[in-house]
C-alpha cells in the first residue's frame, strides 16, 4: 500500500476516533454538571469544542488528499 493510501486511512480513522471521543466527553460533561461540578463540566465542554475543531481540520486535510 502506498503512503497516500495509508495517509487517507489514517485520517479517516482519526476523524472517527475524534467523533467517538467527542460524544464521550459531552456525556461526561453532562454527568459532571448533574453532579454539581459545573466548572469541571465547563472545562470538559471546552474539550468538546476543541475536539470538534480538530475534526474539522482533519476533514479538510482528508479533502485535500
Amino acid at each position: 500500500m502506498e503512503f497516500l493510501e495509508k495517509a487517507k486511512i489514517r485520517l479517516e480513522h482519526w476523524i472517527e476516533h475524534n467523533e467517538q471521543h467527542q460524544e464521550e466527553y459531552s456525556k461526561f460533561a453532562s454527568e459532571l454538571a448533574e453532579a454539581g461540578k459545573l466548572e469541571a463540566a465547563k472545562q470538559i465542554e471546552a474539550v468538546v469544542e476543541l475536539t470538534a475543531k480538530s475534526s474539522v481540520c482533519l476533514k479538510k486535510a482528508l479533502e485535500a488528499m
